[in-house]
């Protein structure tokens, strides 16, 4: 009988990276999470009994207060998505400046608990240019957790200690070998474009080739179903008429696909849009709905850089917001030119939570929780390549 693989979970948010990695085959021992608001919503599925959560063990209290040693049994991943704030393109920039910076925390979970695996999650400023030294630095500290910073030493110092131990080939207690990578969640099904980083680590000693799942959705392959075989409008029972005349700006491409593909699309399943998302749910703004979290908010209007997103496109990425919610970011685009926000249960399908798993508070928090979660499809696909090489 296999041995079923746990994991402890940091910065667990309002469960996306979670749900992703309970349907991989991952079974989260513990979740940790200060936020009152992901909290109530982790509570709520756990005590209605939710397939996925209903086991969770939730550690209510903010990470630096956790004792891993106190903690019963053993973890076979550590897991999580560090606030991201300090790197967010969206937030102030200050990184190791920022007090919100708790990746330091995770490197102290991966030295206390010593998991065959860890896999971390963060935005994509993380690899901004002005970046570049301190995201090395984290990469090291993972690599060697126990080479901790000393008294009195900066940071800059213990990174300079870090890299002559990493040439030398030093032989640490404990070490990871690292890879990360940039994923658009597009790419992998889920229907928006977002793109975060993946830092994933297995022990050394285990001695595992291990690399990032290749892409199994594309832009090219949704263009030739749409403006060349016209499966996509067809599957949608979306007439000739009611179909959008082709954006002037992609017929270079989609000639181009015509020519290289001729009688044959390109390989692989098209992207996902906002309009596959949506699907068999009703309009709430004529419609109420038996689903749950799917409430028409009224106010919505574009402004400068913030335009919503169109029904037959991924959609553009979810946001939390530093200080709320930006309205214009969370929003659709309709065809007849209006506008609208998405609904909370909305906005889950877009980040592929399932229709059966609820959110807790206003529809500000609920839609902070959603914007800030990982998207289940595309944890589901990191978190199942990861366990066939620790299983």
């Amino acid at each position: 009988m296999k041995k079923q693989m746990t994991s402890i979970e940091l910065f667990t948010g309002a469960g996306g990276l979670a749900l992703g990695l309970e349907q991989s085959g991952w079974h989260h021992a513990a979740l940790v999470e200060r936020d009152k608001h992901a909290c109530s919503t982790l509570r709520l599925n756990q005590c209605s009994g939710h397939p996925l959560a209903r086991q969770w063990r939730l550690i209510s209290d903010d990470v630096r207060s956790v004792r891993y040693d106190e903690l019963p049994g053993s973890f076979d991943m550590v897991a999580g998505g560090p606030p991201c704030q300090p790197f967010s393109l969206g937030g102030k920039h200050r990184a190791y400046r920022d007090q919100r910076d708790m990746f330091p925390e995770a490197v102290r979970a991966v030295r206390d608990l010593r998991p065959p695996c860890f896999v971390f999650e963060n935005v994509q400023g993380l690899l901004r240019q002005s970046f570049a030294s301190y995201f090395q630095y984290i990469v090291l500290q993972l690599a060697y957790p126990t080479l901790v910073l000393a008294k009195k030493e900066s940071w800059t110092e213990h990174l300079s200690r870090l890299e002559r131990c990493h040439t030398s080939g030093c032989q640490a207690d404990l070490a990871y070998r690292i890879v990360y990578r940039l994923l658009d969640a597009a790419e992998y099904g889920v229907p928006q474009h977002r793109r975060r980083v993946f830092i994933v680590g297995f022990r050394a000693d285990l001695q595992r080739e291990w690399s990032f799942p290749e892409p199994t959705h594309s832009i090219d392959r949704l263009l030739w179903d749409q403006w060349v075989s016209g499966e996509y409008w067809d599957e949608h029972c979306v007439s000739r008429k009611q179909r959008p005349i082709q954006p002037e700006k992609l017929a270079a491409r989609i000639g181009r696909l015509q020519s290289d593909f001729r009688l044959f699309p390109p390989m692989g399943k098209r992207c996902r849009t906002v309009r596959d998302a949506l699907c068999g749910l009703s309009d709430p703004r004529f419609r109420s709905n038996a689903v749950s979290n799917h409430e028409f908010r009224d106010g919505a209007h574009p402004y400068p850089g913030h335009t919503g997103s169109v029904l037959d496109a991924p959609s553009k990425t979810l946001k939390a917001g530093d200080h709320g919610v930006p309205g214009g970011e969370n929003m659709l685009a309709l065809p007849d030119g209006t506008y609208r926000y998405y609904t909370v249960r909305e906005s889950a399908r877009i980040q592929t939570f399932p229709d059966d798993y609820r959110f807790s508070g206003s529809w500000t928090e609920a839609m902070r929780q959603i914007g800030n979660a990982v998207p289940v499809a595309l944890a589901k696909v990191v978190g199942d390549s990861i366990l066939k090489q620790v299983a």
